[in-house]
């Protein structure tokens, strides 16, 4: 049976992909509680993934690179929570912190994923399956409110655009001075795991192939971390490539994105992003195991395309172990192609 709250914080402080993909829960969550205030919170560098999105009320941020860093910051954080006073706590992100959290702030009824990282805080909870890939992560997401007697069907993400954003991208693509009929493409290389990123050398041959077949400018887009992942698929290329990594705000590429005709990317947050915006998307997969499959974290849109490797053995995540490139490099450049072609055959 479900029951009445009025007052309900969502928990999704990761990454970017993460919270697109979470979206569709929390418009079930507005929709399935309306007379309750909805607040999420959420990394601060995520913020303009969630402003303005109409079934959220207000927005809470974490940022534990300043006024929320280490115990006298986590005690900070607990106290605005407490002082909000919450009747009920949806942990999507459920670490050992997110959980204390909510605990420590008093929040009464704390649902989530019973996680071996402080499950059991959590006063309502369903086993832990994700690792084994079986469904989709926003599917994950809407069965989390299947004990909040919520069943609601999977909807597009939403993403809301900021004016300042979009004023940004429309100056910056006007300096472009792209040509009529010129196409953007945009690729995004970095990943936060070394085994998700396709080798520079493989982008490069990419482009060289695309080249002939599309009259396009191709954007580099990334965090800054990503700029000598950047630089190398620049060597050894004679057409001009604009590099944009480390310039722009999640806004802006938001914003960005949305103006671009393709998306080819490894499996990272800007493949969600390019989805919800309705862009065509290539997302590479140079890993294929169980909870960090296709299955699971795939762009949903009829608009996108997937490469998956053939390699199904299992990658150390360990720094300390670097990942063998000729793994990371078995997807081919023509079997990208392809999925391009596949792609603007339907428009």
């Amino acid at each position: 049976m479900k029951k009445d709250y009025s007052n309900i914080l969502v928990v999704r402080t990761d990454r970017i992909g993460d919270l697109v993909i979470t979206t569709p829960a929390i418009q079930a969550i507005a929709e399935a509680f309306p007379q309750s205030k909805l607040t999420v919170l959420v990394a601060k560098s995520n913020r303009a993934l969630v402003q303005g999105n109409p079934f959220i009320d207000e927005i809470m941020m974490e940022d534990r690179k300043n006024e929320h860093r280490g115990v006298l910051g986590f005690w900070r954080l607990v106290g605005e929570i407490r002082k909000r006073r919450f009747d009920c706590a949806v942990i999507f992100y459920t670490k050992r912190r997110t959980n204390l959290l909510c605990f420590l702030a008093g929040i009464p009824e704390r649902v989530g994923y019973h996680y071996y990282k402080f499950g059991f805080l959590l006063t309502k909870k369903i086993p832990d399956t994700r690792h084994h890939g079986l469904k989709h992560e926003a599917q994950y997401c809407l069965d989390v409110l299947k004990i909040l007697g919520v069943d609601a069907d999977l909807k597009r993400p939403f993403l809301p655009l900021q004016a300042d954003a979009e004023e940004w991208a429309a100056q910056f693509l006007g300096k472009v001075k792209l040509g009529p009929g010129k196409k953007i493409f945009a690729i995004h290389p970095g990943a936060s795991c070394p085994t998700r990123r396709w080798p520079p050398q493989r982008f490069r041959e990419l482009i060289q192939l695309l080249i002939p077949r599309f009259d396009c400018q191709f954007l580099l887009i990334g965090s800054s971390e990503f700029e000598p992942i950047a630089k190398e698929i620049q060597s050894q290329l004679d057409h001009p490539v604009i590099d944009l990594t480390g310039q722009t705000s999640v806004a802006q590429l938001v914003s960005l994105l949305k103006r671009c005709d393709l998306l080819v990317s490894v499996d990272s947050g800007p493949v969600h992003v390019a989805d919800a915006l309705g862009i065509s998307t290539v997302c590479l997969f140079t890993r294929n195991q169980p909870g960090i499959n296709p299955e699971r974290w795939q762009p949903l849109g009829e608009k996108s395309r997937i490469v998956v490797t053939p390699f199904t053995g299992k990658m150390s995540f360990a720094k300390s172990q670097p990942v063998d490139s000729q793994y990371l490099g078995l997807i081919k450049a023509e079997q990208v192609l392809q999925a391009v072609d596949a792609l603007f055959k339907l428009c």
